[in-house]
């Protein structure tokens, strides 16, 4: 649950409504556990599924992925989705598409145990995406020659101010995300591709 990690516009390109969750101190906390946050990182991008099958593609006990996805309900995070059931089976979605939040708001939080929630979050999302990357190194060799082409790999250094800085990174997610929903799902040889943005300032000494 990265920050800003959703379309910061309220629309999809269909006209349909895009369900962005504004994050607030409780839900933080309901999501600042491993698990949780790979629950929902799991159920946003490929969609409902029952506890079993998220423990399956998690490597993780029904029993665990079951108790946890309890818990977010509860804070608002999943809710069932009856109609894709059969019998006593229970499936699970996400309630939002994505998350926004400001991190420097959460880390002045008086309530230490907001300060140390925001903390692992970033923490948990900056290992998420290096196990993504680390991930897809080992496997760019069984990709098509057009993604091994494809993707990218980079660092830039260049002197900001705050402000610049701010204004470089909303150009950025803008650009970004006027790609979305433009391929549709069947499009020969497309997949779903991440994208890291970190931005951040380094000392020069």
């Amino acid at each position: 649950m990265p920050e800003n990690e959703s379309d910061p516009r309220p629309y999809r390109h269909d006209g349909t409504d895009r369900r962005i969750h504004n994050v607030d101190a409780r839900t933080l906390r309901a999501v600042a556990h491993p698990l949780r946050l790979r629950l929902l990182n799991a159920l946003r991008e490929f969609g409902p599924a029952t506890a079993s099958g998220l423990g399956e593609r998690l490597g993780e006990s029904s029993g665990a992925t079951s108790y946890h996805l309890r818990q977010m309900a509860e804070a608002g995070l999943v809710e069932d989705a009856p109609e894709l059931g059969k019998g006593r089976e229970r499936w699970w979605r996400s309630v939002h598409d994505g998350s926004v939040f400001e991190s420097s708001a959460f880390r002045q939080h008086a309530d230490p145990a907001v300060r140390g929630a925001i903390d692992f979050v970033l923490h948990e999302t900056a290992t998420s995406h290096a196990e993504e990357l680390n991930a897809w190194l080992g496997t760019v060799g069984d990709w098509s020659d057009a993604w091994q082409r494809s993707w990218d790999m980079s660092d830039f250094k260049i002197r900001l101010t705050p402000e610049l800085a701010m204004e470089l990174s909303r150009k950025m997610h803008e650009l970004v995300e006027s790609y979305r929903d433009t391929v549709p799902e069947d499009t020969e040889d497309s997949a779903v591709v991440r994208t890291h943005l970190h931005l951040f300032p380094r000392r020069s000494e």
